[in-house]
């Protein structure tokens, strides 16, 4: 989802100590992927599979968190195109204990350059830890908004479609701009979204105003009243 890291950057001189990669024993590195040879060939199940397995550790730990990016839309009825990973949003405050939760697991989770997030591998997919989203940190209003839906039959906390639109714009710049990925989302999701809270958050920014009039010209939205 969103902002990625350059994962060929990463290596072990760039963790941190307390985010160190994780040591998992041969014998011990079937404990949460028993079924890592016999993944389905299709990548968006593969990392269907991946999401269900996090999410099922978090919940076990009690973990406040949501299901964010392509997942998520999937769990709202969006498109089954789930790109090229899955996404949760953690509080900062947690990011260490998740860290040591998912090694305990069998994972490895490593700090990427970027100070917003972890990663992690699981079942041989890619894994984003988010803790800061919209450019503003993950916190309990925001993951209180999520809702509990069924992601391929595991329930789970998944980010309100209002939510998942403001974090796709926010994401937006001068060198990250892909509005054809973001538009199928907005088709799905449409009905769902509070359209007027994604505008307010966008504010004057010139990349997520400019999605939103061509939202408006295709007629995926209804035009701002007043006009712009």
């Amino acid at each position: 989802m969103t902002q990625n890291a350059d994962d060929a950057a990463l290596d072990q001189r760039q963790i941190s100590p307390e985010l160190r990669l994780a040591a998992v024993h041969p014998q011990e590195a079937g404990r949460l992927d028993p079924h890592e040879l016999s993944l389905p060939r299709d990548r968006n199940q593969a990392i269907l599979e991946a999401a269900k397995q996090v999410g099922s550790t978090l919940k076990k730990n009690e973990y406040d968190f949501a299901l964010a990016g392509s997942v998520a839309v999937y769990a709202h009825g969006g498109t089954g195109n789930l790109q090229h990973d899955a996404d949760f949003c953690i509080k900062p405050e947690d990011a260490d204990r998740v860290a040591s939760t998912l090694r305990s697991a069998g994972l490895e989770v490593y700090a990427p350059p970027e100070d917003w997030l972890l990663k992690a591998k699981c079942l041989g997919q890619d894994i984003d830890l988010i803790f800061e989203l919209a450019h503003q940190p993950v916190d309990t209003a925001l993951l209180s908004r999520s809702d509990m839906l069924s992601v391929d039959s595991v329930q789970m906390p998944v980010l309100a479609p209002t939510d998942l639109m403001r974090s796709l714009l926010a994401a937006f710049s001068e060198h990250h701009c892909d509005f054809g990925a973001v538009l199928p989302i907005a088709r799905a999701l449409r009905e769902k979204v509070d359209w007027e809270q994604v505008r307010v958050t966008a504010g004057d920014a010139p990349m997520p105003n400019a999605f939103l009039y061509l939202l408006e010209r295709m007629e995926v939205i209804e035009p701002q009243e007043g006009g712009r």
